[in-house]
Order: structure tokens, then sequence, then C-alpha cells
């Protein structure tokens, strides 16, 4: 499974959709993409074009969107103690441990902010 983050999900289907190929070798390659409730957050708070929304939802529609439960929440806790300069990241940590736990890798373009963080494969 690849988690996506809300930078490769912009990248990807915002203008000028620079990942936008690479998104598609993910899925022609079989991969199975999640994105978690937390990255739609992100994602549906920022300004959207219809065409966007249709995009993601086609894509990774929000009805299965990985959840962010008590779980994650502990394992988020436990990444919140292990890294250097955790305050400001607590989102990025979220995101990091709903990938984590469903033994995932996470496809990010912010590799710098998620480097640091134990047991966390990047794509």
């Amino acid at each position: 499974m690849i988690v996506v983050d809300t930078s490769a999900l912009i990248d990807s289907l915002c203008e000028p959709r620079r990942s936008f190929d690479r998104l598609e070798e993910l899925v022609a390659s079989g991969q199975i993409l999640a994105i978690p409730t937390l990255v739609l957050y992100e994602w549906l708070r920022g300004p959207r074009t219809t065409e966007q929304l249709m995009d993601q939802e086609a894509l990774l529609p929000r009805e299965r969107a990985v959840p962010f439960g008590p779980v994650e929440a502990a394992r988020a806790a436990q990444l919140y103690k292990a890294v250097r300069r955790a305050r400001g990241r607590e989102i990025d940590l979220a995101i990091a441990a709903t990938a984590i736990v469903r033994d995932g890798a996470l496809w990010t373009l912010n590799t710098s902010d998620f480097v640091d963080i134990p047991g966390l494969s990047l794509v």
C-alpha cells in the first residue's frame, strides 16, 4: 500500500500536474493507493476546482479514506516523542503513523519532513 501525502496529491492533480505521470505509473503498476483522512482534510481545505475534486474522487474516493483512529493516534504520539523538532509537525507525524500502522510506504514530495521518522518507508 502507498499512502499519498498532500504534497503528492496537490502536485499530481493541480496545474501544472508535475507528478501526474508518477501517479499514473503507481496505479498502472497495481499499487494500492490510499488517502488518509488527514490528507483529505488538508486537500479539501485548499482552493480546489470542481475538476480537481472530481479527479481526486475518481482516484482516491473520500469514502475509502483511511481513518485516523486510536491505533494511529498512539503511534503518532510515539513518533512525536521519538523525533527531534516534533512541535509543528503533528499532522505530518499523524500521516506517517497512518502509513506505518498499515505497513505502507508514504509518497511525499516533502521527503525532508519525513526522513527522520523511524519505521517509515518513503516512495
